[in-house]
């Protein structure tokens, strides 16, 4: 199963990923996207997330 993988030191907080996939991505009390755990990662909403971030911080592992 591909989990998708952020990387919070170039993410600029757009919040596209919390937008298109709220059930998998949130905005943590520290202020930084968090990936919510899921048994299945493979929704097409999350695809969009990953491949709409501006900065490229979500890939898939």
């Amino acid at each position: 199963m591909k989990i998708p993988i952020l990387d919070i030191s170039c993410c600029i907080l757009c919040e596209v990923c919390v937008d298109v996939a709220p059930h998998a991505f949130k905005i943590n009390d520290a202020g930084f996207v968090e990936l919510l755990e899921l048994d299945d990662y493979s929704d097409e909403d999350i695809n969009e997330a990953v491949k709409n971030c501006p900065k490229d911080c979500i890939c898939w592992e």
